[in-house]
């Protein structure tokens, strides 16, 4: 199994674009596809991913996870497989995980982690033996393009000769063409899946470029080489800059300042209509990236809470997958607030928790500007049973006894008449966890 946190600290050391929404009709038949920069299935709507990464190939019996996962709102899984690095998962089991799911209406991004860390870990698989683990599974995948996408191999590139990738990548996939398969493919980045080097960025045209069928989505692995929101926003803005199609197919949590931007991430994925998978439901080595606990879903972790509950998380942002009988619908382009903005240059707080359990709790505040155009706000929360926050994402906040002051960021301060933004947090809370005196000033 991986062990993320010493993989992550070596990788450190060492207005969304227009789409015109055009179906080639040669591809349309073969389900989920690229159309530009967007991901769509087979009748043309768009699909962004919001889901979970599940390690199922160390927690065979974990088989109740996809419908756990699926509660949480997710609309897709990402699954751990092997072809023999670790123990094989057989035609049958990948054949079961696809019936669970398609019965958890959950699109199944499935996975071949042998390849993880090659030329930097002497256990890796190469791509083309991923490929080949791939044409052993045909018989179960032919068929299932509405409802599974092919991951060919988990961070294929480790930090040695990251630019063997290109040639590597796009010989698989141009295999993969070969040997019959219609699928959306998903490409990881070197560098573990982080792409620290630049190499995937530099030349994911040529990788794109060698599927036949044009059907190929880039992936990026977001964790500690990502822990600005500067960095984040750099790297995604060179891709829409290209107009290549892009996922955050993992990312963990800042549990420590060195980590991942995990909020920045969601927000400026909600924003650019990219799709993401956190890492991951449960069974890490180190549980800090463990959503569960022990796989109960009753008992999401810290990370769990953000990911599912945050204000750009999967409740809030996951939309199902229209093959699973979902009726599209365009949401309305300026939702009304739930309550009257003030007049002039003015904010209006309104403040809910999200999630509570034993000693802690997720909370919200919605951010109405009044009306008239504002350039910033500050929210003072006045807290009278003790109450204390810890963290906070989509504003930076500051704490002096029972008053928690929190000002917008950079992305969010500007607001137009009647606009609305909202920043979340984690506090912590003993006996009576009664909401707030809120004020809200505006400049």
């Amino acid at each position: 199994m991986k062990r993320r946190l010493a993989i992550f600290a070596a990788a450190a050391l060492s207005a969304v674009a227009s789409v015109l929404f055009f179906i080639n009709p040669a591809y349309a038949a073969a389900g989920l596809h690229v159309s530009g920069t967007t991901i769509v299935e087979a009748n043309g709507q768009p699909f962004i991913m919001r889901g979970i990464n599940h390690e199922h190939t160390w927690f065979t019996n974990q088989t109740s996870s996809f419908a756990n996962i699926k509660a949480t709102g997710a609309n897709t899984v990402r699954v751990v497989l092997s072809g023999g690095r670790w123990t094989a998962n057989s035609a049958a089991d990948v054949a079961n995980v696809i019936a669970l799911c398609k019965q958890n209406k959950l699109i199944c991004v499935l996975e071949d982690h042998d390849t993880t860390g090659y030329g930097e870990d002497s256990a890796a698989y190469t791509l083309d033996q991923a490929v080949n683990y791939w044409i052993g599974l045909k018989s179960v995948l032919v068929g299932q393009e509405d409802y599974v996408v092919i991951n060919i191999g988990n961070e294929p590139i480790g930090n040695t000769n990251p630019a063997q990738w290109t040639t590597a990548t796009a010989a698989a996939i141009q295999k993969m063409r070969t040997n019959g398969f219609q699928h959306l493919l998903m490409v990881d980045a070197p560098n573990w899946g982080q792409d620290w080097t630049n190499t995937m960025r530099d030349t994911g045209q040529t990788v794109l470029d060698a599927d036949t069928q044009h059907n190929t989505v880039l992936s990026i692995h977001m964790y500690a080489v990502y822990n600005t929101a500067a960095s984040i926003i750099s790297y995604l803005d060179a891709f829409k800059a290209k107009g290549w199609p892009l996922v955050i197919g993992e990312f963990g949590w800042q549990f420590a300042s060195g980590e991942v931007d995990d909020q920045t991430l969601m927000a400026e994925a909600d924003a650019r209509g990219l799709g993401y998978l956190g890492w991951s439901w449960a069974g890490n080595t180190d549980p800090i990236l463990d959503m569960t606990v022990n796989f109960d879903p009753a008992q999401l972790t810290t990370w769990g809470q953000r990911i599912v509950n945050g204000a750009h998380g999967i409740k809030a942002t996951a939309r199902q997958a229209t093959i699973f009988g979902t009726t599209p619908t365009t949401p309305p382009t300026t939702p009304p607030p739930t309550t009257p903005p003030p007049t002039g240059l003015g904010c209006t707080p309104a403040y809910s928790v999200t999630g509570q359990w034993q000693g802690g709790f997720q909370g919200e505040v919605k951010v109405t500007a009044g009306s008239a155009a504002i350039k910033s706000w500050t929210v003072t929360m006045t807290f009278a049973n003790g109450q204390t926050v810890s963290q906070a994402w989509n504003a930076t906040a500051t704490s002096s006894g029972s008053t928690v002051t929190a000002r917008n960021v950079s992305y969010n301060g500007a607001l137009p008449a009647g606009g609305i933004t909202t920043f979340g947090f984690l506090g912590s809370w003993t006996g009576t966890n009664s909401t707030p005196a809120l004020t809200c000033t505006a400049a």
